[in-house]
């Protein structure tokens, strides 16, 4: 089958999973009143920094009494940070339907060396979470990056649990719904759905992680980069803008940029709004074409923001080398971007719509995607 191109592309064809597209009317000038060349623990840089902090609760609706600190290191740094901080005192439920979540999953069988019960499920499938003992602490991802499967809900996770629950929420927070009550530690990296720069992550601790901080010390030495308490006392300062270490000035700036457009669409109502209908293009596309389809098996866990696809058609032999052409081919056009699956997930594409990317760029770049395919095919 010959096709023909499209005569139409999308106006920013990002659609990387992380760093992600900027907001759409991020130009340079948004970061012109920097404080750059100045300390962060100047009264510019604190008040810059408390600013990103209390933005953060207002947008996501955060109670007023859990902490939120900015850390060292994105997503990563935060949940090693929480981990190794927080676990130990009691047996662990490791919870895995992806890379990132198989990772904690390593740091705490083959680094930590806690004891623990291990659940996975394959790509395209998700833990079934009431199955958890929640005595334990439970450490889990709320939405696979690498897989496009996420949490229905936090309805299985009791409120009367005994352990704490650790979520790493990075693709998560700012595009769905996290439910506070049930969430203990939360973690992101503003470079996801606010398309913000890389190196920085939003540690969240409920009154229950402050209480674990102040009772307990871990049997391991923590580096410096990861102590919260000192002296059976929570370290206050980093929950108010004085961070571990020096962040980049430059980035905080990015980020309250990308705060305020996010207050600008509706905050989080609008943020998820324009992601549901980002990703309900790529799945109206699927339902029209019996070649792709989503990797998410039950649809009331698919992501709306890391959508993950795989080919079905049964022409063809060699599924990644297939996949990556397909993405080497957007690429070349300069419709897609960064496409590709994440090295260790199945062979296929993912394509971000978190609420940064517009859906008429998706909507441009889906007859491109037909084209793809079928030139790769006859190929």
């Amino acid at each position: 089958m010959t096709t023909t191109k499209p005569a139409t592309k999308p106006l920013n064809p990002r659609f990387s999973s992380g760093p992600c597209a900027k907001p759409p009317t991020w130009t340079l000038d948004a970061l012109r009143d920097a404080p750059l060349g100045r300390s962060h623990r100047a009264a510019v840089g604190k008040d810059k920094l408390k600013a990103a902090i209390e933005t953060t609760r207002e947008i996501l609706d955060i109670p007023a009494d859990y902490k939120i600190g900015i850390v060292p290191a994105s997503d990563t740094g935060a949940y090693e940070m929480a981990m190794w901080s927080l676990l130990g005192e009691r047996p662990a439920e490791m919870v895995a339907w992806e890379s990132f979540g198989a990772g904690w999953v390593t740091d705490a069988v083959k680094q930590l060396k806690i004891e623990h019960t291990v659940h996975t499920a394959e790509y395209g499938e998700i833990v079934d979470m009431a199955s958890l003992n929640y005595d334990n602490d439970v450490c889990f991802t709320w939405n696979g990056t690498t897989s496009g499967v996420c949490m229905a809900n936090g309805h299985a996770i009791p409120s009367d649990r005994a352990g704490l629950t650790l979520c790493d929420a990075t693709s998560a927070a700012f595009a769905m719904s996290l439910p506070w009550d049930k969430l203990d530690v939360t973690t992101f990296s503003w470079q996801k759905v606010l398309g913000g720069e890389a190196a920085h992550g939003i540690l969240i601790l409920s009154p229950r992680a402050v209480e674990r901080l102040e009772s307990y010390t871990p049997p391991w030495p923590l580096p410096k980069i990861f102590r919260l308490s000192k002296g059976g006392k929570l370290i206050d300062g980093i929950f108010s803008g004085a961070t571990i270490n020096t962040p980049s000035m430059l980035c905080v700036e990015d980020y309250l940029f990308a705060l305020e457009w996010a207050k600008s669409v509706g905050g989080l109502t609008g943020l998820k709004a324009r992601a549901q209908a980002n990703a309900q293009a790529i799945w109206d596309f699927c339902d029209n074409n019996d070649w792709i389809d989503n990797l998410a098996v039950d649809p009331a866990t698919r992501s709306f923001t890391s959508v993950c696809l795989k080919f079905t058609d049964s022409r063809i032999i060699n599924g990644a080398a297939f996949a990556k052409a397909v993405a080497k081919r957007l690429e070349a056009e300069g419709v897609a971007l960064d496409v590709g699956a994440y090295r260790d997930a199945p062979a296929g594409l993912r394509i971000w719509c978190g609420g940064t990317v517009e859906t008429s760029d998706i909507e441009a770049m889906l007859p491109w995607l037909h084209w793809a395919f079928h030139a790769e095919l006859d190929a």
